[in-house]
């Protein structure tokens, strides 16, 4: 529920709250959306900023995350579902771009959007029909898995929790 870096909201930011505590700006590296949770990175110094953003820039840093996906399924908006099976690997490539027309939203579009492109596995689908995926994206755009799992061209199955893109209610992302 805290935002990484300051934004629009005069909440305070995790970013805001390490530069107060350490004395000294906090440089934000990796960040999450408010709602989600896991380990977020942020520098000390400048040098250390630039060294690892490096490292994400040439991919020599790997992300994986972890989701639960809703057992809803988005198939209602396309001719042929996607099913997902226990043990399945994939690649999701999509275009990404902000939809100015339902902020803070993104909308795949190939002729504005930039590429996001993530590998995934279904590790579990539960008894409550809910799919437990491990996500592993190459690129590190905004709203890049709530997206991938949503789409009709994605998973078909929002993450639990994504009010934004038509998860069913839980506690978090």
């Amino acid at each position: 529920g805290m935002p990484s870096v300051p934004g629009l909201t005069p909440q305070q930011s995790l970013q805001e709250k390490l530069s107060a505590s350490y004395g000294y700006e906090i440089l934000p590296v990796h960040r999450l959306d408010m709602d989600t949770s896991g380990i977020m990175l942020f520098a000390k110094t400048a040098k250390a900023a630039v060294n690892l953003r490096k490292q994400f820039e040439n991919h020599t840093v790997s992300k994986t995350y972890k989701a639960r996906l809703s057992p809803q399924h988005m198939s209602r908006f396309c001719e042929r579902p996607f099913k997902l099976e226990t043990g399945k690997t994939g690649v999701i490539s999509l275009a990404l771009a902000p939809d100015y027309d339902e902020r803070p939203r993104q909308k795949a579009d190939w002729n504005q959007g930039k590429e996001a492109v993530t590998e995934y596995e279904v590790a579990r689908i539960n008894s409550d029909g809910t799919i437990e995926i491990l996500f592993h994206p190459h690129t590190g755009r905004t709203h890049q898995l709530r997206v991938h799992s949503a789409h009709i061209s994605g998973l078909q199955h929002p993450i639990a929790g994504d009010l934004l893109y038509g998860g069913a209610a839980a506690p978090r992302l």
